[in-house]
């Protein structure tokens, strides 16, 4: 059974490689293969990633197999308001329709209870990420220019309110 844990520095080049190939195949059909690769090979590099491990703002969370391969990957980051935003959920391909980003996303919100709400950006005519998170009772609440450098394209933002247990 995967096991949904804290990331740790032993996971940064395994990470790396789950975020490029997960934004190559979701963003070269929208901003072209070029664009996607530039921007992902920047931001998903493995010392970008250890630099935000390092950020006490920011929460990450790995999906690990049995034999210790990583299936998924979650990061949330909050800001100096206190408002927190899902900046990533990626999975492998053989995960879909398994639970598993359900999961990741669990973790993240379980890790902020007590918050009123959580936010993310979607690139628009990212569909299948779109249904995810309304499934998952987030609503679009703003739409705007894509955010990193991702120029001539909109992002949707959308949020879900969280319960104040």
């Amino acid at each position: 059974m995967t096991q949904i844990r804290a990331m740790t520095k032993n996971d940064l080049t395994a990470v790396s490689r789950l975020l490029g190939q997960s934004w190559r195949r979701t963003y070269a059909p929208i901003m072209g293969a070029e664009a996607t690769a530039r921007l992902s090979d920047d931001r998903h590099a493995p010392d970008k990633l250890a630099a935000e491990l390092g950020d006490d703002d920011k929460m990450s969370f790995v999906a690990e197999r049995p034999d210790g391969s990583i299936a998924g990957y979650a990061m949330a980051a909050m800001d100096d308001r206190g408002d927190v935003m899902l900046d990533r959920l990626h999975i492998e391909p053989g995960e879909f329709g398994s639970g598993l980003a359900t999961n990741l996303l669990h973790a993240v919100l379980a890790a902020h209870a007590g918050i009123p709400s959580i936010a993310l950006e979607v690139i628009e005519g990212n569909d299948r990420a779109v249904a995810f998170y309304r499934k998952h009772g987030f609503e679009v609440v703003e739409r705007r220019p894509a955010a990193h450098g991702v120029g001539g394209h909109a992002s949707l933002i959308m949020r879900r309110l969280l319960s104040r247990a």
